[in-house]
């Protein structure tokens, strides 16, 4: 039976040359994306800025829902087609999106790094990306083997597929489907399929290609259960993020020690978080996790 580790952890992002969280402060942060510097909201970010000026490309500017909206306000000239970064082997491209975000997500570096670290030594393994967006963890994990990548939005697995073509990955064994996460999983059971490991980054509402309706706290339990059946004492993990809810890891974590309890490993949860790019640097926390590991 896995066991629940309760103390929570940290997985801090500390940036990289494509990424820098420079400042953050007052309900704001500012970060630098190669070349390009932007700032966005950040609620968490309850503190006051050590910079009393953030010169940027642009910002994101929330509308008065607080479950979304916005726009974006420029004041330089940006690439219309994006500009390069990278992260280790993997190329993408980085522009700003009407949803605030930048076409991938920094705070999951040090996730992608560890479950590279699952899948040590494995050439062969199958792995699963659920709600795997513009790929850049599939592209990680398929080093190590087989990936399918699955999303609803087809113009996400249309980028995620230009990502792999700048890494130079076309020919890497990936499946790019474009299909509702949990229809995908349930009828994976049915076929009686297993995985080496499991990503899962669901957002708090959504709809599949077929109009079908994502809702976390209804519909997450259900897909965690599926999930469960798709892996077994051989396997090595699974990951999962949620962000923008009101409940805590430990929540999630326990959805995962009652989903796993037939397999063997242990189950951690906590902080996904992103440090500043300074000395003392504090630590912006972004997303909450749980995460199940095997090492065999």
């Amino acid at each position: 039976m896995a066991h629940l580790v309760q103390q929570p952890l940290v997985m801090a992002c500390e940036g990289w040359d494509s990424y820098r969280l420079l400042d953050s402060g007052a309900g704001r942060k500012w970060e630098a994306f190669g070349p390009h510097s932007f700032i966005r909201p950040e609620p968490q970010a309850m503190w006051q800025p050590r910079m009393e000026e953030w010169p940027a490309a642009g910002e994101f500017i929330p509308g008065s829902d607080e479950d979304g909206g916005g726009r974006w306000s420029f004041t330089a000239d940006l690439p219309d087609d994006g500009w390069p970064l990278a992260w280790d082997e993997v190329r993408f491209t980085a522009r700003p999106t009407p949803f605030r975000h930048l076409q991938f997500f920094p705070d999951m570096a040090p996730v992608w790094e560890w479950m590279r670290g699952q899948l040590d030594g494995m050439t062969e393994a199958e792995t699963l990306n659920l709600f795997g967006y513009t790929g850049l963890g599939s592209l990680a994990l398929s080093r190590h083997g087989k990936v399918t990548h699955v999303d609803a939005s087809k113009k996400s697995v249309a980028q995620a597929r230009e990502n792999a073509a700048l890494s130079e990955m076309e020919d890497r064994p990936i499946r790019w489907l474009v299909d509702d996460a949990a229809k995908f999983a349930a009828r994976e059971v049915r076929r009686g399929r297993r995985y080496d490991g499991i990503i899962l980054d669901p957002p708090k509402f959504g709809r599949g290609p077929d109009g079908e309706v994502w809702r976390l706290e209804e519909h997450l339990p259900g897909l965690i259960a599926d999930c469960a059946k798709l892996l077994d004492a051989d396997s090595r993990f699974l990951f999962l993020t949620v962000y923008a809810v009101r409940m805590s890891s430990l929540a999630i974590a326990g959805l995962l020690q009652e989903a796993l309890a037939h397999l063997p490993g242990q189950i951690e949860h906590g902080d996904l978080a992103v440090r500043e790019d300074s000395e003392g640097g504090r630590l912006l926390p972004t997303a909450i996790f749980a995460r199940w590991s095997n090492p065999g």
